[in-house]
């Protein structure tokens, strides 16, 4: 089992009203970024809907230098209309993405959960400041 220090939130870039579902997220994953898989561990769509992607004891390509050591949840969103980064979650996202926290802190209580920008500060992904947000689960 790998040692998991880390639950590093993602938005997946796609602007309000457009759609990326799972499968176009891990086929845009496979063919154009040439990975063997769609890179997450958890994407979670607007309609609050929590797809598994990598498992968990498989290394995620979701964060370049920290992919051994944590899990990748990605939420579609966190552009807005224009393309400008902004926090869409809707609120089943919100609520399917606080239950899903909860349950992983449970099988890793020592991870921290951050944003993907707090480990790459030229990102704004995912657009919201996911270590406040989440500093008491």
């Amino acid at each position: 089992m790998r040692t998991v220090t880390l639950l590093i939130i993602h938005c997946s870039a796609t602007p309000d009203g457009q759609s990326l579902d799972y499968e176009a997220c891990r086929l845009e994953h496979i063919q154009h970024r040439k990975f063997r898989d769609i890179g997450y561990h958890f994407y979670i769509t607007r309609d609050g809907d929590v797809h598994t992607g990598r498992l968990l004891d498989e290394i995620g390509a979701h964060c370049k230098n920290h992919n051994r050591h944590s899990v990748g949840i990605c939420y579609e969103g966190g552009l807005d209309a224009q393309g400008r980064p902004r926090d869409t979650r809707t609120l089943p996202q919100i609520a399917a993405m606080h239950l899903l926290l909860r349950n992983l802190k449970r099988q890793y209580p020592r991870a921290l959960i951050v944003g993907h920008r707090d480990l790459n500060p030229q990102k704004a992904c995912p657009c919201f400041d996911a270590a406040k947000e989440y500093k008491d689960l």
